[in-house]
């Protein structure tokens, strides 16, 4: 090999490797990533939150609830008188066991009515994997119970699937990927807006405009945010059109969390352009950003399934909460709780971000 074929190798090679936010990035990140991801991402359905509603002196009833509990897979949900559509519809919870009024054991001694299902079907696989686990365990309860085994006639199980009874995959992943695909726009151009200022040399005459502060990060975020708005509306469009996802709930709602999302994103790519001091550096640092934020979402990988060491980072994650309420509004018609609750998420998010992203941008300035 020639020498100045070597000599360009090694200049390369320290061009790359001279700044240490490259060694960081280079090294580190994959290590923190596959440490974290091998102990978060797992398919396995489990932490299934399931509300048990039944008379208070129904004690057959109990016992049957227990054992879906006992089981490992399924969480205990207090009722609190509210209706099961109501715990299901909400989120407080993920399925719903509707024993019938004039008691379990009775009912079942006389061959009639029987015990009702009601699961969430927004996530598909999730649904699928609720309804096997009841049905073995109802089965075993039925096996093992005496009462049950003398009964007149076989005690009915049925499942009852609402916001997606035909069990559409599309119905689930499309809302999903409508977020990433947000994320991924925003914060991929945001992230790069300054740093190619830099490169082809216009930073300065940005910084010589008689413009105060706030007026010059104003002017490189609202277009963002304004496409950032324009491509939500298009993908939501494009899953109604195309795939056919119901859009159940107002339209107010989803263009609120659309703007509270876009605002968060477009904060986080001005931060990642702060620090970045190349175009390739702001490219990797929108990556690193997205691969963690898209897998610890619940797009693909229920989050419930997470250690709780790293839960923490789930609830800072803002593709976590625009998902949640895509799916909530678009498929459930927008329940209020659930709305309230990941909309103050996801403001507190905006403003968090945006202001980071101005101390951080006064900072580049001045």
């Amino acid at each position: 090999m020639k020498r100045t074929l070597l000599a360009f190798i090694r200049k390369e090679f320290a061009q790359v490797l001279r700044d240490p936010r490259m060694k960081v990035i280079l090294f580190v990140m994959p290590m923190i990533q596959m440490t974290v991801f091998g102990l978060a991402l797992s398919s396995e359905i489990k932490n299934i939150k399931l509300a048990a509603v039944h008379a208070p002196s129904d004690a057959a009833a109990r016992r049957l609830a227990q054992r879906f509990t006992a089981s490992g897979w399924f969480l205990p949900v207090a009722a609190e008188g509210r209706a099961p559509e109501d715990l299901v519809g909400s989120g407080a919870a993920d399925a719903a066991l509707v024993f019938p009024a004039g008691g379990f054991a009775r009912e079942a001694a006389r061959g009639r009515g029987g015990v009702q299902l009601l699961m969430d079907g927004t996530s598909v696989t999730r649904a699928r994997s609720v309804e096997a686990y009841a049905r073995n365990i109802f089965a075993a309860h039925a096996a093992a119970d005496a009462g049950l085994e003398g009964a007149a006639g076989p005690f009915g199980f049925d499942v009852r699937i609402i916001y997606n009874p035909e069990m559409e995959s599309p119905v689930f992943m499309v809302p999903g990927v409508m977020g990433m695909i947000v994320c991924l726009v925003t914060i991929i151009l945001t992230s790069m807006s300054l740093t190619r200022e830099r490169e082809i040399g216009t930073f300065e005459t940005i910084v010589s405009a008689p413009l105060e502060n706030h007026e010059i990060l104003l002017g490189k975020t609202i277009p963002y945010i304004v496409l950032g708005l324009g491509n939500a509306a298009l993908v939501i469009a494009a899953g109604f059109l195309i795939f056919g996802v119901p859009v159940k709930g107002e339209l107010w709602r989803l263009f609120s969390a659309a703007l509270a999302f876009v605002i968060t994103t477009v904060g986080i790519g001005t931060m990642i352009s702060t620090i970045s001091k190349n175009q390739q550096q702001a490219m990797m640092g929108g990556f690193i950003f997205l691969f963690p934020a898209v897998l610890m979402s619940g797009i693909m990988y229920p989050v419930e399934n997470m250690p709780a060491l790293l839960k923490p980072a789930v609830y800072l994650n803002p593709l976590y909460y625009f998902t949640t309420l895509l799916r909530n509004i678009l498929l459930k018609g927008g329940d209020p709780a659930a709305f309230a609750y990941n909309m103050t998420a996801l403001a507190l998010m905006a403003a968090a971000s945006g202001t980071v992203a101005y101390k951080r941008f006064r900072q580049t300035l001045n």
